[in-house]
């Protein structure tokens, strides 16, 4: 039986307040999943990486380090995905999952920050009267709008 549950999520940036927040920001969303671990006396660790690379890395040593825990792998897709997680990490990033099933590996939309625009009316409840709504461009295709709002 599992004891322990490491999710080891991409993005924070490198400083410790936007990592705290994104911490934070993870364990409300994943609060649900939380408490059922919780009730099974499941232990259960958020790790916010940073870069993608360093969440790869945390991740594959998190398997040598805590090789009794559930270590998952919480990454932007980054482009669409036609295969299986550890299949779209190998071709697209070259990331050697050998041996890694996929439920070890799972992908956030393919660029996080879609994930922001795609529902204008919370947006709009969350900011009230400053909200720009005409600064979010119109494609309903969320994920083709990565170039717009972050151009790296």
């Amino acid at each position: 039986m599992v004891k322990e549950i490491r999710i080891y999520i991409e993005g924070g940036g490198d400083k410790k307040d936007t990592k705290k927040a994104m911490r934070i920001g993870f364990s409300a969303f994943l609060k649900d999943l939380r408490q059922i671990a919780q009730k099974k006396r499941i232990r259960w660790q958020i790790i916010i990486c940073g870069s993608r690379q360093n969440a790869f890395g945390d991740f594959k040593n998190a398997l040598k380090t805590n090789p009794n825990a559930f270590n998952v792998l919480l990454v932007d897709a980054e482009a669409l995905v036609n295969t299986t997680p550890c299949q779209h990490l190998k071709c697209r990033d070259d990331w050697d999952l050998l041996n890694i099933d996929d439920e070890y590996c799972q992908l956030m939309a393919q660029t996080m920050e879609a994930w922001l625009i795609a529902d204008i009316e919370t947006l709009k409840k969350f900011y009230g009267q400053g909200f720009k709504e005409n600064a979010i461009p119109k494609n309903p295709e969320v994920e083709k709008i990565k170039s717009n709002l972050n151009p790296a």
